[in-house]
């Protein structure tokens, strides 16, 4: 094996997810920036910034879909190449990494063209009303163009972190998120372009990651590069590939789908200042799963590798910090939430209303926040050691088995406060979740690190 992949196997554990996690968690943080920027400066738009933000709201399952064809590809093969780098096959790793960058191009330019053709039905569907849709579509017409960006950054960003290249995968994301934050306001408020120059600055931001990521993996500071001799598709290479990275798919999309129910569930008990609440609902959720994935990914080439090496001592440490982590985060964001929801709420809007309405919302809807260390810890893991069945499970358990049906079957429950019923559905869901993957992960890792021992 390459010397410069040995001290994924040799550094102390602590010190080596210190490492690569605090670029990956920063690189998590500064990506979630990049809506959420959108989402703060459309809310304070002078006279229709609420209607606005609820319009740019209702796109986030479409832009939410983008992200996770990005997952699929990249959080798929990243950690398979990271698993044939630990059982020194580098030959097997580059080719997982350009049969993923072929698949990555092909699903660009099909999601460009759905997207540009039939964005304002989908819209109308996933619940704006005919006083918000115009905001969604003159959104989704300019993100729709720079799919191909946040296709190629996202996904193959993975393959840097996947190689222990974590400084160099953060810049990836804050080259992009810097160019947004400046590019936002310039749009928007001087130029006067409103959601449109929000769509605009995203999409020029991504573009300049995208730029950054492509040159690395085409470069000689790379250990693993983008040759053409590997982006010819092989059914052994890249299935196996997709196969891993469907439970991060479902995971991502099934939000794509959840956030619909949501929308078109508050709509109908709530109006617009309800979709407008789950808004920011999910974007306050981002602050959760997001840095939480960074962890998740820091640990990944460190437990991936290992395994791959077959030093369980290794994964096993990896896996309980990433877990402790994991754990600490989550109960900190929690307790911040439920002690100061007003604060979160006033970051997307100047709307009074709006406000008193989401500081309710968000106690009820984050209630279960504190377990869902528990979740990203497991589930990342099962993804890092190769148990595709595991991973794809435990993400159907929490959104379709549990919280779907929930979405519509609480409201019955509370006649009287239907609004309220549809967001309790959330923490009620991942109570549940939480415990299955825990019970879950407690029998298939020890079975899965036993199997090496043999």
């Amino acid at each position: 094996m390459n010397d410069n992949k040995d001290f994924l196997a040799k550094e102390p554990v602590g010190k080596l997810l210190l490492k690569l996690a605090l670029p990956t968690v920063t690189a998590q943080i500064i990506n979630m920036l990049y809506n959420i920027i959108d989402r703060i400066y459309i809310g304070h738009i002078p006279e229709n910034g609420a209607l606005a933000l609820t319009g740019v709201g209702v796109c986030m399952p479409l832009i939410m879909i983008v992200s996770a064809f990005a997952a699929l590809v990249g959080n798929g093969g990243a950690p398979r190449a990271s698993i044939f780098m630990g059982q020194d096959d580098k030959q097997a790793a580059e080719k997982t990494l350009g049969n993923c960058f072929t698949v990555q191009l092909i699903i660009s330019a099909v999601l460009t063209a759905v997207l540009l053709m039939w964005n304002r039905e989908f819209l109308l569907a996933f619940g704006a009303s005919e006083n918000t849709v115009e905001y969604g579509v003159a959104y989704m017409n300019i993100y729709a163009l720079g799919t191909i960006f946040v296709q190629l950054t996202l996904g193959m960003n993975a393959f840097i972190t996947a190689q222990g290249f974590a400084k160099t995968g953060m810049l990836s994301v804050m080259i992009g998120a810097a160019a947004n934050i400046i590019l936002d306001p310039i749009f928007i408020f001087v130029f006067g372009m409103g959601v449109r120059g929000a769509a605009l600055a995203t999409i020029l931001s991504q573009a300049l990651s995208c730029t950054w990521v492509l040159a690395f993996l085409f470069g000689k500071k790379t250990f693993l590069k983008i040759k053409a001799s590997n982006l010819k598709l092989t059914r052994s290479i890249i299935m196996p590939s997709l196969a891993l990275g469907l439970s991060t798919f479902i995971m991502q999309s099934s939000e794509s789908v959840i956030s619909v129910c949501f929308n078109s569930s508050l709509l109908k008990y709530g109006g617009d200042i309800a979709v407008g609440a789950m808004t920011i609902l999910t974007s306050v959720m981002q602050f959760a799963m997001l840095p939480l994935q960074g962890l998740g990914q820091g640990a990944q080439p460190i437990i991936s590798y290992n395994y791959g090496a077959k030093l369980t001592g290794r994964v096993r440490s990896a896996y309980k910090l990433l877990l402790a982590l994991s754990l600490s985060y989550a109960s900190l964001l929690w307790l911040g939430v439920m002690l100061a929801p007003q604060a979160f709420a006033a970051m997307f809007t100047s709307d009074q209303a709006l406000i008193d309405f989401t500081k309710h919302a968000l106690r009820i809807y984050m209630a279960c926040m504190f377990l869902f260390g528990i979740q990203m810890a497991c589930q990342m893991t099962f993804t890092a050691i190769g148990n595709a069945k595991a991973s794809i499970l435990v993400a159907v358990m929490r959104k379709f088995i549990l919280l779907l049906p929930l979405i519509y079957l609480v409201p019955k429950f509370m006649p009287s406060d239907p609004t309220t019923a549809v967001y309790l559905a959330e923490p009620i869901a991942d109570f549940f979740a939480v415990s299955f993957t825990a019970v879950l992960f407690f029998f298939q890792f020890k079975k899965a690190l036993r199997a090496l021992e043999e």
